[in-house]
């Protein structure tokens, strides 16, 4: 089925991770004000229908949840129609929701990953501690950067970030540490960042496969804002990813500048 949204992205970038000390520092974790956990911005109407589409049509792709995650899982869907009834553009009842573009969400315990995902702009990943470490055991992924979800699921956050040069073993142990330490009553957020000539927000990779870059191609700059936040009740984390994506003649001067000299 032929789709329409190779081109969303968002009117200016409000962070920039390659140049604020803050969060250029790994693991660049800092505290969220819970009001902040969930964003909603110019591209929210065409980021949902590109979500919705994908849940869709491709929801064994960007979906996958352990039996282990379904109360976590609907934890966190308690967890955001809390956060919706606060939030300008919502409306929230007993049996659906109305986003901002309008669109009614009906309320399913029975599917509330999927649920929570149709509700809000940021992917959706649940963790549950396993021993030492934190295990990916759900995710509604529907905008991977270079990833694929089967491959990373059921896995531990060393495994995760494999590839990742940066993210060493002393760091993997640094940010397991920070999440058995996390209360649910204090967010956390970080942001991530990357240059493509691609738009496109649904791009997922397998682990050995190459992202290709031409840089003779018009270059977009795709922003993550990585929320953190641990249900009280069943103590899982939960990873939010928020995406931005910029053609690189929007940002602002001192972001072309500082982005220039580290890329």
């Amino acid at each position: 089925m032929k789709h329409n949204f190779s081109h969303i992205f968002q009117n200016h970038l409000p962070i920039s991770p390659w140049h604020e000390l803050h969060l250029k520092r790994l693991p660049g974790i800092n505290p969220l004000d819970r009001k902040d956990w969930i964003l909603v911005d110019n591209a929210f109407d065409k980021q949902m229908a590109y979500a919705d589409y994908l849940l869709r049509n491709n929801l064994n792709s960007v979906l996958l949840i352990d039996i282990c995650a379904e109360d976590s899982a609907r934890e966190l869907l308690s967890h955001v129609l809390k956060a919706l009834m606060g939030l300008d553009g919502y409306l929230v009842n007993s049996s659906t929701v109305q986003r901002p573009d309008s669109v009614i969400v009906k309320i399913d315990w029975d599917q509330a990953l999927k649920t929570a995902r149709s509700l809000v702009q940021q992917d959706l990943c649940i963790m549950l501690p396993s021993g030492d470490e934190y295990v990916l055991v759900g995710a509604a992924m529907c905008f991977p950067a270079s990833w694929t979800l089967s491959e990373k699921f059921m896995r531990p956050m060393t495994s995760i970030h494999e590839p990742v040069e940066e993210y060493s073993a002393d760091l993997a142990k640094r940010i397991d540490r920070i999440f058995k330490l996390m209360r649910p009553e204090q967010d956390m957020w970080r942001a991530n960042w990357l240059v493509y000539d691609d738009p496109d927000l649904h791009q997922p990779r397998k682990r050995h496969e190459i992202r290709p870059r031409n840089v003779s191609k018009q270059q977009w700059v795709r922003v993550e804002r990585q929320s953190l936040c641990k249900l009280p009740n069943t103590q899982a984390i939960i990873f939010g990813i928020h995406t931005s994506v910029i053609p690189f003649f929007e940002l602002t001067d001192i972001q072309k500048m500082t982005l220039k000299a580290v890329t």
